[in-house]
């Protein structure tokens, strides 16, 4: 079998065998893979896509369309947990998997795939992975976008970029956004949820506590949505919104999943919940300050990319997780009443959609 013998623009689209993608483990870049699925689907139709998954990211697969399965297997970030990697490699070869897109540049990302004898191992060339991954890709630097870097793997090798990639999706069930209102005591119109998390704080607008005042003034209903680690902010929202406004935090990322499929507009920092309101169809505000949109928006499109537009900042995008110049100004110049404003025509534009 030559190197490019399955992923050549002619491979067989008969060919059945099961594929495996090794993805990034963040909750915004798993929601992104979907676009990679998406890409293998259009090329081999017949060939089951499987996606390997931490306990925290795997509810997202049950809503993306065209995925099998996911294989839920956690591994500890900051060591090799070589036994672990092992089991997993036997889980692996049990599924009889053809080909493993390995994702992440990483040297331990490529063990179980080989250690599981899957016969493709596809990857960018990275960490000397020489033998892990067996069907290399070259030219990673040159792409100028994370999703660019991913889907390409999904191509044939030396394929040029498309225009545009296909969008991800999550699909959730109308009946279990019906079901998840009635469990929460949720009223049946329409919400605003509240994404105030991410990570790195220098992503983190902090207006949101007088955000939530506001939309709760103009008769809205909030939802603060997140993680335990949003805890304490969505305490110091409730306590500025009053009554109008529900902590939808938790552990279980469904949650956070059926919040945004629920909400008619989401308001969020760039982080994975912003990615998945964008995937679920839900109106999508985006706020950005040291992050910039071209690279990390989703590309579903927001239906606003709030950035700041007071002055020039020669920092901005810093791409930094922690503000150097130590005054934030990339955020705090992006005002409460802003946002607001914006919200409310999204809403309108979202409501006319919806009645046209």
């Amino acid at each position: 079998m030559n190197q490019d013998s399955e992923l050549s623009g002619n491979a067989d689209r008969s060919d059945t065998r099961p594929i495996l993608i090794i993805p990034y483990m963040w909750i915004g870049d798993f929601v992104r893979n979907h676009t990679v699925v998406r890409v293998l689907k259009e090329r081999w139709p017949n060939r089951p896509v499987d996606l390997l998954t931490t306990s925290l990211c795997a509810p997202l697969v049950d809503y993306m369309p065209g995925v099998r399965e996911g294989v839920v297997w956690d591994l500890p970030r900051g060591r090799l947990a070589i036994a672990r990697q092992f089991r997993l490699a036997k889980l692996l070869r049990e599924r009889n998997y053809g080909t493993a897109l390995v994702l992440p540049r990483t040297w331990k990302a490529a063990i179980a795939p080989a250690l599981a004898g899957i016969p493709e191992r596809v990857g960018f060339v990275g960490e000397f992975r020489f033998g892990l991954i067996n069907r290399w890709r070259w030219g990673e630097k040159k792409l100028p976008r994370f999703i660019d870097k991913n889907a390409a793997l999904a191509q044939p090798n030396g394929a040029p970029l498309p225009p545009e990639w296909p969008v991800p999706q999550l699909r959730v069930p109308v009946e279990e956004i019906a079901s998840w209102r009635q469990a929460n005591g949720l009223s049946a119109g329409a919400a605003v949820a509240l994404a105030p998390g991410s990570v790195g704080v220098s992503k983190r607008w902090t207006y949101y506590p007088e955000a939530a005042r506001l939309l709760v003034e103009r008769g809205l209903e909030v939802w603060v949505v997140g993680g335990p680690a949003e805890k304490g902010l969505a305490q110091e929202i409730v306590a500025a919104g009053g009554p109008g406004v529900r902590d939808l935090t938790g552990t279980d990322l469904r949650n956070g999943v059926l919040a945004m499929a629920a909400a008619g507009v989401a308001i969020s920092n760039d982080s994975g919940l912003m990615h998945i309101a964008a995937a679920l169809g839900t109106p999508t505000m985006g706020i950005f300050g040291p992050t910039s949109p071209y690279l990390w928006a989703p590309l579903n499109g927001l239906a606003a990319t709030v950035v700041q537009d007071r002055e020039v900042l020669s920092c901005q995008p810093c791409q930094s997780t922690i503000c150097k110049m130590n005054d934030h100004r990339c955020m705090r110049n992006i005002a409460a009443s802003e946002v607001v404003k914006i919200a409310e025509r999204v809403l309108g534009e979202a409501g006319a959609r919806v009645t046209s």
